[in-house]
This record gives structure tokens, sequence and C-alpha cells, in this order.
């Protein structure tokens, strides 16, 4: 990894347009107890030409109990204050190795490390020219993170805790999609984004994936291109991908219990309703595998359990939420 990789991945990329959303977070977990933290940014451009704003959110999962929220924002979007901060905005800040902030009932004061090269769930040239209506990038895909998280002013300690910080630009949500995170050991991650384009005519579409598994120090598939043949089954509280990526195969379930999710309601650019359902402490099953002789084998498979970061989203007011839950 060269530091100018992650730094021209993290940049922000809004100019000013109308109708855009930018987006960083960071999820993580404790490999020991299973509890989580979720932290989301967003740079929010109406496309109505209205002021943009800054907004987001901290979720605690703990190891025990439900999970609990506190909101950032909304505040108008302050002038880019050249501090080293990727972002800067309603409550926090993300940058180069640290992630810092403070909201309700929150504070949060965390250090990341990652010897590992961004992993690009979508082609780099697909993100670098802006070629589709949204692009993610994972910036840090097998981070290590170290600090502390108050919660109602008591102090715990973050030492350990593996995740990713990503990044994501665009001009708002798709129709549906899901989103999955796993921490396999070391430099290793699988890093899923399933979706439905909401451009008319391809609404009616089923899910297009893009799959990139990290594994033993080599990103597969290797073109990056979207998985077609494979399959996305949206729904909580379990859903799947299936199908071929050239001569092998893959499987991949997640496992969302309602007890360990949180909903957010929010609005897209175009002032749609949003709500994707969250956690950070998924089940997640990942096979891979090819057919001979007409018998499957299996040739390389993971089992994340509680520690896993999965999604699913859908914009309109109809969108399956599990209770949104505060602090404070």
């Amino acid at each position: 990894m060269t530091s100018s990789d992650v730094a021209s991945a993290a940049a922000a990329r809004w100019r000013g347009q109308s109708g855009r959303l930018e987006v960083w977070y960071a999820t993580l977990s404790d490999p020991v107890s299973r509890a989580g933290l979720w932290i989301h940014h967003e740079i929010v451009a109406p496309t109505d030409g209205g002021p943009p704003f800054s907004h987001g959110w901290i979720t605690w999962f703990p190891a025990q109990g439900e999970p609990q929220t506190q909101r950032l924002g909304p505040e108008p979007l302050a002038p880019h204050e050249h501090d080293g901060s990727w972002y800067r905005g309603a409550g926090g800040r993300v940058g180069p190795g640290f992630l810092g902030g403070s909201a309700g009932a929150m504070e949060w004061d965390l250090r990341w490390t990652d010897p590992a090269a961004p992993l690009w769930t979508f082609p780099r040239f697909v993100w670098e020219r802006e070629l589709l209506p949204g692009a993610q990038v994972v910036l840090a895909p097998t981070a290590e993170f170290q600090g502390t998280l108050s919660l109602n002013g008591t102090a715990h300690k973050i030492d350990g805790w593996r995740g990713a910080v990503s990044h994501i630009y665009g001009h708002g949500n798709a129709e549906r999609w899901g989103w999955i995170h796993a921490d396999l050991g070391g430099q290793d991650a699988l890093e899923v984004v399933t979706a439905v384009s909401r451009r008319p005519g391809l609404r009616a579409l089923r899910p297009v994936a893009f799959i990139r598994l990290r594994a033993d120090g080599r990103d597969w598939p290797g073109s990056g291109l979207p998985a077609v043949r494979v399959r996305t089954s949206l729904d909580l509280p379990r859903w799947q991908l299936e199908g071929r990526i050239g001569k092998r195969d893959i499987r991949i379930r997640v496992d969302q219990p309602a007890e360990r999710c949180v909903s957010m309601r929010y609005q897209d650019p175009d002032g749609a309703v949003a709500v994707c359902t969250n956690t950070g402490q998924a089940d997640i099953h990942i096979e891979v595998g090819r057919h001979r002789r007409g018998v499957r084998i299996v040739e390389r498979s993971w089992s994340v359990s509680g520690t896993g970061h999965a999604e699913i989203g859908f914009r309109g007011d109809a969108a399956p939420t599990v209770n949104e839950r505060s602090l404070g």
C-alpha cells in the first residue's frame, strides 16, 4: 500500500454539484466480546439546488443488549478546513488514521492502522471516472482500531478491534441494496455491494452484485466487474448470494437477527426516503467451489460468527425496519 493510493481514494469528490451524496463510514468489532461500532458521515447536496448539509449517526452494538444510536446533525455544510481531514462536519471528523467526534451521549476518539491496499469493490476506473450513479471503495479493508468510546460518561476502551473504513460517492442510494463486510483474518476480507438501480426501466431487474474477496494476498475476481451470474435474495433476517464467477461458484449467506440490528431513516438528495437496516454483529458464511464431473467441491470456506457487518436497504416508506433506538 502507498499513502497516495489511500489519499486519492479517500479525498472528497464533491465539487458543489446538486444531486450528490458522499459518505465516509467505519464499521468495527471486538473479536473477543463481539461488541460492534458503526460510524457514518454524509454530505448531501439536494437535487433541487437547496443548501448542502452534513449529517450522520453512530451506533453502538453492545455485547449484550440492544443497539443504541445517536444522530449527528443535520447541519449546514461548513467551508472545508484544511486540517488534514477527509471529512469534517455534523459532530465528527474522519482522516488518515483517525475518527473522532461527539453526539449526544456518545464521544469517540479512535486511531486505526492498516498495511493493506484499498479494496476496489467497483473497478477503480469506474470510481475515478464516476461512470455509475454511485460507487464505493474500502480505504482500509483490514483496519485495526485503538481508542475510546464514551457512553453516558462511561469510557469503553477499544483495543485491537477489527473492521474497515470506506468511502461512497454518487447521486444517492439504489432502489434496493445489500452490503457485506467480513473480516476473514489477517489481511483477508470479503466486500459485497449488490443493488437494483433506481433508473427507469432498471428497477424491475434483479440485483447486480459486485463481489471482492481478498485471500492470501490476491483479489478475486480479478476484473472487479459485476458478477452477472450471481443471484441475490434480499430479505430479513436472512439473505444470500449464489452463482458462478468464471469457473468457480460462490455462496454467501448472511444472518441479521432483529435484536442485533438498527434501522436508519434518512433522505436521498432527491428528497426520497431511504431506510437501511444494519448490524455489526452478523453471522456470515462463505463458500467458494467448483464442479468436477458433476460433483461440487468446496475449495475454500469461511464462517464469521457475530462479527460480520451487513446491511439491507430500500427506498420508500414501505421499507421494512427495525426500530431505531437512541441513547440519552
